[in-house]
């Protein structure tokens, strides 16, 4: 039976000011969740270290890295990230990013590992925004075509917010394609040009989702034939989430995750997932439907 490893460190869930939008103690119930209920234990989980930067240098530019370093942002540069930068954020962001880079050794040994954070898609080479400052999806693609343990990588990017940042860093890079399925009029206000972008329209439900999804999918994995997949399984698409503006359910949540996880399965494609965001009012349908996720990953490939 194939071990399925899950990145967290107790770092993820930093302390922010009071009433800050960004729901930051989810980072500590997912784990607590998938503990207390037993659908996890406490040796699925890892702890990374702090990402190097010469790693982080393969996406990001050198001078954004010594901005992040020496704590140089200006207001607008860190407003646009919308957290308080600091140090240790600073450091919670290299540790998140190596967990998803350590995901993709996991993934290719038991076929799919998670982290409890990530999907930080809306950093660029030389810019962070939207609450991502280090794009982990990019690093961590960038480090398998470099050592050679990717010869093909498929983004499938189901954040109700489009993948900006990933779509930009890697639009020359054929060995990557990228492909976000987001809401139309959702932030970013200026979408990238990912490889295949599919905009939905506000309000869309479960069906049509779904359903749009599915085919997709399969003709993606047949035309492109990847050996890895990252996947941002973002939990922003719910009816409840104050940002998102689509209408699924928390079944319909479910489902697509069930989705991505069996094709992964089927095929062989080694996946690793990323958490991506969230944002309903009750914190408590914001970790079921994470939650849902790692379930899954357990009952697929168990």
């Amino acid at each position: 039976m194939p071990e399925i490893k899950v990145a967290f460190d107790p770092v993820y869930c930093h302390p922010l000011p009071e009433g800050h939008r960004f729901p930051m103690e989810k980072y500590e119930l997912i784990p607590g969740q998938l503990l207390y209920e037993g659908s996890y234990d406490q040796s699925d989980f890892f702890s990374p270290k702090p990402l190097k930067w010469e790693l982080a240098a393969q996406v990001h530019t050198a001078k954004y890295i010594e901005a992040l370093q020496k704590l140089t942002l200006n207001a607008k540069e860190a407003r646009k990230i919308g957290l308080p930068m600091s140090a240790e954020l600073v450091k919670r962001e290299l540790i998140i990013t190596q967990g998803t880079v350590d995901c993709c050794g996991f993934a290719i040994q038991n076929g799919v590992a998670l982290n409890v954070a990530g999907g930080t898609h809306h950093a660029y080479a030389g810019s962070g925004e939207g609450f991502c400052i280090l794009n982990d999806f990019a690093v961590a693609g960038a480090s398998l075509l470099a050592e050679g343990k990717a010869s093909k990588i498929l983004i499938i990017d189901l954040d109700v917010h489009q993948g900006n940042g990933t779509a930009k860093i890697f639009e020359n890079e054929k060995r990557v394609f990228t492909f976000s399925m987001h809401g139309k009029d959702n932030y970013p206000l200026r979408k990238e040009v990912s490889d295949l972008d599919i905009p939905l329209e506000t309000g869309l439900s479960d069906k049509e989702y779904l359903s749009i999804l599915r085919s997709t999918l399969d003709r993606l994995i047949a035309e492109q034939k990847p050996d890895m997949l990252f996947y941002v399984s973002g939990v922003d698409i719910l009816e409840t989430d104050k940002l998102g503006k689509l209408a699924l359910s928390l079944e319909g949540c479910k489902e697509r995750d069930r989705i991505v996880l069996e094709t992964a399965r089927k095929t062989g494609i080694p996946l690793v997932i990323a958490m991506g965001g969230g944002y309903s009012k009750q914190l408590r349908v914001i970790v079921e439907a994470h939650c849902n996720t790692f379930r899954l990953a357990k009952e697929i490939f168990n």
